[in-house]
């Protein structure tokens, strides 16, 4: 299990669930000071939360580093708390690691990205501990698979690492 943040999660969770080897996604707020918070705290910037995707895969079918390339394509690690025309730091890009091994591999993956040049400026997501994931209210959760013509800045860029 991962917790990844890239901006909205709606979009975030729709792109990384349909990856062969995940088994399970939920959205919700990590990184924030408090340890209970709703969506109307997040959205204001204020709480310290970003939007963030728990990824539960199977590793036999996929590792971390392969999510972290997905993560790296689906989003633009490059902006600091700002995806498309979502802006303020509960849209930020963070890797929130669960042991020094996720650490290690997101460390190495960062590295090869910003290595291949295939973003013009430097990878600025956080590596940062996970302190505590807090689910989202129900109506987020699986929002674009109920909503399909719902809101998203996500989408996979054409580039390699």
């Amino acid at each position: 299990m991962i917790v990844l943040a890239g901006g909205c999660f709606w979009g975030v969770e729709e792109l990384l669930r349909k990856i062969p080897g995940v088994t399970n996604t939920d959205v919700g707020y990590s990184g924030g000071a408090s340890d209970d918070t709703t969506y109307n705290e997040v959205k204001t910037g204020k709480s310290g939360h970003a939007e963030s995707v728990r990824i539960e895969f199977d590793p036999h079918i996929i590792g971390l580093d392969k999510i972290l390339e997905h993560f790296f394509k689906l989003h633009d690690p490059t902006t600091v708390n700002q995806q498309g025309h979502d802006v303020g730091s509960q849209y930020r890009s963070v890797i929130f690691y669960n042991n020094e091994k996720q650490k290690e591999v997101a460390v190495a993956i960062i590295k090869k990205v910003d290595q291949s040049g295939a973003w013009k400026k430097p990878v600025v997501t956080e590596i940062i501990p996970l302190k505590k994931f807090i689910t989202a209210e129900d109506y987020h959760q699986d929002y674009l698979l109920k909503n399909p013509a719902g809101y998203t800045c996500h989408y996979y860029r054409k580039i390699n690492f």
